[in-house]
C-alpha cells in the first residue's frame, strides 16, 4: 500500500486489538502534494448562486436532497433545510449536541445520530423524538417508508417508527476484524433496503430485517488486516435497477438489483463513492486519478491525471458534467463524456469533505468549515 493510502486509511478505521492499533500507525514516505492546478479557460459557463453555513462539517458528511430541499447537518449540531432555487433557509434547529453523522431526509422528516449515539429525527424542524443507540454511528440515517433506518460503523442496522421511535428491527451479522470509521452503504431501492456488509451488496426486507439477497463486490486481498479490509463505501450510485458502489481500496463495481446479480468489477483502489448515470459511472482511485467507465460493461472510457493527490470527495454526474469537489476547497467540472476539465469554481479554501448533492439545475457542496455552495453549471 502507498503511503498516502495508508495514512488515509488509518484515519478511517475502528481497531480492533491493540496490535493493529500499531500496524494502523505505521506509514511510509510523507503524503504527495498535491498535483498544481493549470491555467484553465472556462469551456462551460457556470456560477455560485448562494451560500450559507452549518459551522463546520466533518469528513466523509452528506448533503440530503428530498421533497424539494437540501438538508445538512453540521458537526456542532445545527441541522437546517434550505430551499434549492433561492437559498432561503426553510427551518434551522440546534440539537444540541455534536454531531457524527449527515443528514437523512425524506423532505419531511429529518435525522441525525449524535457523537454519542443518540438518533433524533425532526418533523418539519422541530424535534420529535430522540432514543440512544448504544451504537457509534458515521453514516447519514436513512429515512423512507414511515421509517427510520441506522447503520452503525460495526454494519448493524436498526429500524425505528419514524413517528415514535418504536424500534421495529435490528440485523446484525458476523462481523470483520476491522470496520471503516467512514460512511458506509444505506439506501433505499423499490421495496428493497440496500445494506454494505464488508464487501457485501445486501437486499433487506425493510418491514422485517430479512436478508433476501447478498452479492459480493470484492475479494478482499493483501498482507495485513488494514490491506484486506475492503467494506462498501457511501455514497451508493443508482441508475434505474443498476446500482454502483466503492469497496475500500479494492474495486469499483456495478449489480443488477433486479436480478441481484454482479453486473461487472474492476479492481481499483480508491476510498470514496462513486456516481453513475444512463450510461457512465465516475470514481476516483487513491491517488485521485478520475476514471470513467461504461455503466454498461465496466469497459474504461477515460482516466483524468490532472487532479492527483488532491484529496477528491465523491463525484456527481450532473448531466453533461462529472463535479468534483477537492481538498483546496476548488469544484472542478469535468466533461462527463471526455473527462477534459471545462470549469474550476472556488468555495471557502477548506476542503469539500461533500459529495455534491443536486435538485433540479442546482448543485450543493459542503466544506469542512461548514459553507454550503450551490452552484448551476450551465
Amino acid at each position: 500500500m502507498s503511503a498516502a493510502r495508508v495514512d488515509r486509511a488509518r484515519r478511517r478505521l475502528i481497531v480492533a486489538a491493540p496490535a493493529l492499533a500499531a500496524l494502523a500507525a505505521c506509514s511510509g514516505s510523507p503524503k504527495p502534494k498535491p498535483t498544481p492546478l493549470e491555467p484553465l479557460v472556462p469551456q462551460i459557463a457556470g456560477r455560485m448562486v448562494w451560500q450559507r453555513s452549518v459551522g463546520g462539517l466533518p469528513d466523509g458528511a452528506v448533503l440530503a436532497s428530498a421533497g424539494g430541499v437540501f438538508v445538512a447537518a453540521g458537526r456542532d449540531g445545527v441541522v437546517v433545510a434550505i430551499e434549492p432555487d433561492t437559498g432561503a433557509e426553510r427551518w434551522r434547529t440546534p440539537v444540541d449536541a455534536p454531531l457524527g453523522s449527515g443528514a437523512g431526509s425524506d423532505g419531511r422528516f429529518a435525522a441525525v445520530v449524535t457523537r454519542e449515539g443518540e438518533l433524533v429525527v425532526l418533523d418539519a424542524g422541530r424535534i420529535l423524538w430522540r432514543r440512544g443507540l448504544g451504537q457509534r454511528v458515521v453514516t447519514a440515517p436513512l429515512v423512507a417508508g414511515e421509517r427510520v433506518f441506522v447503520l452503525a460503523t460495526n454494519r448493524v442496522v436498526q429500524a425505528f417508527d419514524v413517528l415514535d421511535g418504536r424500534p421495529l428491527w435490528t440485523l446484525q451479522r458476523p462481523g470483520d476484524p476491522l470496520t471503516l470509521m467512514q460512511a458506509g452503504v444505506l439506501a433505499p431501492y423499490r421495496d428493497t433496503l440496500l445494506v454494505g456488509q464488508g464487501t457485501r451488496l445486501t437486499g433487506v426486507d425493510p418491514t422485517r430485517g430479512v436478508v433476501r439477497w447478498e452479492v459480493p463486490l470484492a475479494a478482499p486481498r493483501g498482507a495485513n488486516e488494514i490491506e484486506r479490509l475492503a467494506d462498501l463505501v457511501g455514497p451508493l450510485a443508482r441508475h434505474g435497477d443498476l446500482v454502483c458502489a466503492r469497496s475500500f481500496q479494492a474495486a469499483v463495481g456495478c449489480v443488477q438489483a433486479d436480478r441481484a446479480s454482479v453486473a461487472w468489477t474492476r479492481p481499483v483502489s480508491g476510498l470514496n463513492g462513486v456516481s453513475v448515470d444512463d450510461s457512465v459511472v465516475v470514481a476516483a482511485d487513491a491517488s485521485d486519478r478520475l476514471q470513467a467507465w461504461r455503466a454498461a460493461s465496466g469497459e474504461p472510457l477515460w482516466t483524468q491525471e490532472k487532479l492527483r493527490h488532491r484529496g477528491l470527495a465523491a463525484p456527481l454526474i450532473a448531466g453533461r458534467t462529472v463535479m468534483v469537489g477537492d481538498e483546496e476547497g476548488w469544484v472542478h467540472f469535468l466533461s462527463r463524456q471526455t473527462g477534459d476539465l471545462q470549469l474550476r469554481l472556488a468555495t471557502d479554501g477548506s476542503a469539500v469533505v461533500t459529495p455534491p448533492a443536486a435538485i433540479g439545475t442546482t448543485v450543493l457542496v459542503g466544506t469542512r468549515s461548514g459553507g454550503l455552495f450551490a452552484f448551476r453549471p450551465e
